[in-house]
């Protein structure tokens, strides 16, 4: 959702102080950061489904990424705590019936998300899951859905492998693990926020090294949204 001044001013006076509010308070990154400069936080969740408006967030994992660089340092798996009966989707994630009782509540999970996010671009692969999932629960925590600027390293791939020619991308080579293995890049296993997370932001950096000889140099010309 995106506010007018006037109702920009009400939504932000009216939230807590917070990791929440103090990201989408602060300045964010400038389109004209160049690529060196950049700060982002490479992110990726494990749902119950695909659905977010009935269905629930079961990790987060991120990994910074400050300019061309990944930073394992900062690097966080968040398990959360889901609202009732999850069926068989934990296990799927490789979480257990104790990982997930030990797990943060969802307001706790977006705090130290937001708190690693703060003046990062979220860098995502399909971007649209994590929006629309992080989105829809702070809507329901905070009362607002926040504007997140994002990288989707899908719509890189998207870019690059047009590049020229007049054909869409074969199907399947726009998947996370078919565009690393076409920069030699290792193969993970799935369904691990942190791994994914890790994944994405090795792939990004491969592909920032085959945009930068088209002329690419700044934030702009890749956000998606």
């Amino acid at each position: 959702m995106l506010f007018t001044s006037r109702t920009w001013r009400q939504v932000t006076s009216e939230l807590p102080d917070g990791p929440a509010k103090r990201y989408v308070v602060d300045p964010q990154p400038s389109m004209r950061t160049p690529l060196e400069d950049i700060r982002l936080l490479a992110t990726d969740l494990e749902t119950t489904g695909l659905d977010p408006s009935r269905d629930q967030i079961l990790s987060i994992g991120f990994v910074p990424v400050n300019g061309l660089e990944v930073d394992l340092s900062g690097a966080g798996h968040l398990l959360v705590r889901p609202d009732g009966d999850v069926g068989d989707s934990a296990t799927v994630h490789g979480i257990t019936d104790d990982a997930l009782a030990a797990a943060l509540s969802p307001g706790e999970a977006l705090d130290a998300f937001f708190t690693a996010a703060h003046g990062r671009v979220l860098l995502a692969h399909h971007a649209a899951i994590e929006v629309r999932f992080l989105g829809n629960a702070c809507q329901r925590i905070h009362g607002f859905r926040p504007r997140f600027p994002v990288v989707d390293t899908m719509a890189l791939q998207f870019k690059l492998l047009s590049q020229g020619f007049d054909d869409e991308p074969p199907p399947g080579s726009l998947r996370l693990n078919a565009a690393r293995s076409q920069y030699g890049l290792p193969r993970y296993a799935a369904h691990n926020a942190l791994t994914d997370a890790l994944a994405c932001a090795e792939l990004y950096l491969a592909q920032v090294a085959e945009l930068q000889p088209l002329g690419v140099r700044t934030l702009k010309p890749l956000l998606k949204y």
